[in-house]
């Protein structure tokens, strides 16, 4: 299929992964679908002016995206893809909606996006001051993007998924810890993004070394999100993203 160009080519994109999958690929819509909702309040977002480089943003995530479809259209074809991916996908079909949700949004913003801000930020600009303090800023204002989505998504897993009435009693805490985690994990991946800058300054080989680390970071998160209990209240006290630690 062919790649996106802009956001609005990033939703046409995902929209023909929906309408192309098989019953047996049913449980990839839960990621597919809020991803696809996401992307579109994005280029919202992009319209109304929320951030201070929006054509640095339109780029940046359209390279997002393509890093997830790239990955999605290799697993098709049978061929291999990182392992927080390949967990997502082969996870069971019968796990709750909500789960496939996580396991998406853990590979894709654990793994995938301080891949995605490297390309789009060089080594020279990170040198540049006032200009990665702006990349920060709208790195940061993504957040409230997704905030604004929480709710609305909440809502679309409920007509997916039998709700408890501990569910519902607890929908307006699930709410407030989604968007904390958010929060939390997306300053991670500033840390993550910087931690891989230094380790490309050194060599193709200290940078693939640092990567095989955050892959095995964000594939060991997946105990995490598939544990019992209340899991996005525990990810509220624990965190969802992960973190690098200094290079060995």
């Amino acid at each position: 299929m062919e790649q996106p160009g802009d956001i609005a080519a990033v939703v046409a994109a995902l929209q023909e992964r929906l309408d192309s999958l098989t019953p047996g690929e049913e449980s990839r819509r839960e990621f597919l679908a809020t991803y696809q909702r996401t992307t579109g309040a994005v280029g919202r977002a992009l319209e109304r002016g929320v951030f201070e480089d929006p054509d640095w943003v339109e780029v940046w995530d359209v390279v997002f995206a393509d890093l997830y479809l790239k990955a999605f259209d290799a697993d098709r074809a049978g061929e291999s893809v990182p392992r927080p991916w390949r967990l997502a996908f082969d996870a069971r079909a019968t796990l709750p909606p909500l789960a496939h949700v996580l396991l998406g949004v853990n590979a894709h913003i654990n793994y995938d996006l301080p891949q995605s801000l490297l390309a789009v930020i060089s080594v020279d600009e990170f040198d540049d001051a006032a200009l990665i303090d702006r990349r920060r800023r709208d790195h940061e204002r993504i957040d409230g993007v997704l905030a604004d989505r929480v709710a609305a998504e909440d809502a679309e897993l409920a007509t997916r998924s039998a709700r408890t009435l501990l569910d519902r009693a607890l929908r307006p805490l699930n709410q407030r810890a989604s968007k904390r985690f958010l929060r939390e994990s997306r300053r991670k991946v500033w840390h993550n993004t910087v931690e891989l800058h230094q380790a490309r300054l050194i060599s193709p080989d200290a940078y693939a070394i640092r990567l095989a680390e955050l892959e095995l970071l964000s594939a060991a998160k997946i105990a995490d999100l598939l544990a019992p209990g209340q899991v996005l209240l525990r990810l509220a006290v624990a965190g969802f993203g992960v973190l690098l630690p200094p290079p060995k």
